[in-house]
């Protein structure tokens, strides 16, 4: 009785010490855990598996510094997986300060992967405008993006030399935070008939369910969870996959926590 009275009048900063350490001590010591793939982060997998070698894919960098410890995982997945199958990655995005957030792992992977610029990946940079540029995008995209991120023009690029339109894209992947993913599938899928599956938080998956039963989007990839999934289906398991046992640890811990304060309190009420 005594310990239930305990966990329900505990120093909070206890709590604080108790989450850090299972968090940190999973990192620290790179704590492995069984990761099962579930079928909408394997759909959206398959779907750049079975693209043809050369086929262009528009990446959109709809996320920021919050929501990166998720979004950045799947976004070097999807680019050693594209690069690998040797696909065109053209490179965009709707918030003005996910891009230069997304070109250091951008950067890095096509280091890593020996992609030229021009050639294998193009990087045009911000427009404002949101669903104007995704419809507008439609009919010409260099009424929009005239130049790259550096002010070239993109006519100057191979990459470049036979896109024109969505009928020239063969598959839009949304990283997004908040409800880009859902505009993309209802201003240019619904529009124009192109494939695209999202890479979400964790919060904003659930919302996207509907898209993926209906068939307007082949894939989703949401969170940690789907980051970690991707990772070992790309090969190469890093921060998500070992990110993994340190969030499933804190959630047990929070629920015992919870379980617990919730006995204490009760018994607490009931000697009153």
């Amino acid at each position: 009785m005594q310990l239930f009275d305990k966990f329900a009048n505990i120093d909070r900063r206890l709590l604080y010490l108790a989450i850090g350490l299972v968090v940190a001590i999973p990192i620290v010591l790179k704590i492995k855990m069984p990761i099962r793939i579930s079928s909408e982060v394997r759909s959206a997998y398959e779907t750049i598996e079975n693209l043809p070698e050369g086929a262009v894919v528009l990446a959109s960098i709809d996320y920021d510094a919050t929501s990166a410890p998720e979004m950045t995982p799947m976004f070097r997945s999807f680019l050693r997986q594209c690069f690998r199958k040797k696909l065109k990655v053209i490179y965009t995005g709707h918030i003005a300060i996910g891009l230069p957030l997304a070109q250091f792992d951008l950067d890095m992977i096509t280091q890593e992967c020996n992609a030229v610029y021009g050639e294998d990946y193009i990087n045009l940079g911000y427009r404002p405008g949101y669903t104007a540029v995704m419809i507008g995008m439609g009919r010409e995209i260099r009424d929009f993006f005239a130049v790259d991120y550096r002010g070239v023009a993109v006519d100057s690029f191979p990459i470049m030399k036979d896109v024109h339109n969505y009928s020239d894209i063969a598959l839009i992947v949304d990283f997004a935070h908040g409800l880009t993913a859902e505009y993309w599938i209802q201003y240019v899928v619904s529009r124009f008939g192109v494939r695209m599956f999202a890479c979400v938080t964790g919060v904003m998956a659930p919302s996207l369910y509907p898209y993926l039963q209906s068939g307007q989007i082949s894939g989703i990839i949401g969170g940690l969870q789907g980051a970690a999934e991707y990772e070992i289906l790309v090969g190469q398991p890093e921060t998500a996959a070992f990110g993994m046992p340190a969030q499933s640890m804190a959630h047990i811990l929070i629920l015992v926590f919870i379980v617990f304060g919730n006995i204490g309190y009760f018994l607490s009420r009931r000697k009153r």
